[in-house]
């Protein structure tokens, strides 16, 4: 992504953000005003809500103003990640609006007081369903598009604010109806959706910050990419390091014939680091190389007794990076290991079996950890 990009991406979720903040400033000075009018507990709860949402946007606002500032000195990938910061903030607030819901509605029920809902209160709830519907899924969508995890957290709460009032509206008629107040109950069936809705959010946001497994339809589009070069028999150990959205950094070994020259390399290594930020906008930040035997022979025996041997364990999942030196009597290669066993347990295992069946060769083996899929 370019600056152009990220200049149009930040004025999108500013203008959304804006959007959202003119709107449920509206909508809580309505529902107040109709709350405090009609003695309703819930419609004054669904206005404070509101205002939670202005909250959140402003949080939005301020989170992609600080995350598009550029690399400095003390943080020389970018300042990205400041809005996962703002997501599990806006997370945060819809989680504490459903807590706050939860209490109220629970007060509401053991001191219960008879609303008093007119044929305005009716109009205005119905109008604010419309609103946060339209609202909500204009914000969640703009959210999608330039990946904003903030944004999409203000419209999924904003569609839940759309079900919050569309309940309120449903007991206010049944009130009428059959004169029975359920408001109280319903706020609780709402709050807890709420504070779920809250809890995913959060969860998902943590995920971001504290590191997850990397985007499987990206690591293979990433492998797609260099494996059209001929040179390269393998991409292994791809890891890629998220900075924010829609910044990520990779660093991956290929592995290459033992005729090449370092000049080629060098070349083939530029050409794929060019060839994947165009196309995946991910940036290579270091390539790593495994070297193959080529002459085959005796070496290549090595690599498929071996392969069978490693393989053999539920949990070694790949073998690469194999290259023997016939001569000089040397074996090294990496396997990647599942979470399912202790690290030096593995190697200890390998080793073993490796040295026993080739006693006169020295034996190196990397292990490497299940990163990707």
């Amino acid at each position: 992504m370019d600056t152009q990009e990220f200049i149009l991406r930040e004025k999108t979720i500013i203008r959304t953000s804006w959007l959202g903040i003119v709107t449920n400033v509206l909508l809580a000075a309505f529902k107040a005003a109709v709350g405090l009018l009609a003695n309703s507990i819930a419609i004054v709860l669904d206005a404070v809500n509101n205002l939670s949402d202005v909250l959140s946007s402003v949080i939005t606002i301020i989170g992609a103003k600080l995350a598009n500032r550029a690399p400095d000195k003390e943080h020389p990938l970018g300042h990205g990640r400041i809005e996962y910061i703002s997501s599990m903030l806006v997370a945060a607030i819809i989680l504490y609006a459903g807590i706050a819901a939860l209490v109220e509605s629970i007060k509401k029920i053991i001191h219960p007081l008879q609303p008093n809902y007119s044929t305005l209160t009716l109009v205005i709830i119905a109008v604010a369903i419309v609103a946060k519907l339209i609202l909500g899924k204009y914000v969640k969508a703009q959210g999608q598009k330039v990946n904003s995890g903030a944004l999409i957290a203000s419209g999924t709460d904003a569609l839940f604010d759309a079900v919050l009032s569309a309940s309120v509206l449903a007991c206010a008629i049944f009130y009428l109806i059959f004169h029975i107040s359920l408001e109280a109950y319903m706020g609780i069936l709402i709050s807890v959706v709420i504070m779920k809705a809250g809890i995913g959010m959060l969860q998902d946001t943590l995920n971001d910050i504290v590191g997850q497994r990397a985007d499987a339809k990206t690591c293979q589009a990433i492998k797609q990419i260099l494996k059209q070069e001929p040179e390269i028999r393998g991409v292994y150990d791809l890891m890629i390091n998220n900075y924010g959205p829609n910044k990520n950094y990779a660093s991956l070994h290929i592995e290459l014939p033992d005729t090449m020259n370092v000049d080629e390399v060098d070349q083939l290594t530029r050409r794929i680091e060019e060839k994947v930020y165009h196309q995946t906008g991910v940036i290579l930040t270091g390539v790593g190389v495994y070297s193959y035997n080529t002459k085959g022979g005796l070496a290549e025996q090595l690599r498929n007794q071996i392969q069978e041997m490693v393989l053999a364990h539920d949990w070694a999942l790949q073998l690469h990076g194999f290259y023997a030196n016939t001569e000089e009597k040397t074996i090294r290669f990496d396997v990647v290991l599942s979470f399912d066993i202790a690290k030096e347990k593995a190697l200890e295992i390998l080793f073993q079996e490796v040295k026993q069946a080739y006693p006169q060769y020295q034996i190196q083996i990397v292990p490497d950890l299940d990163i990707t899929d």
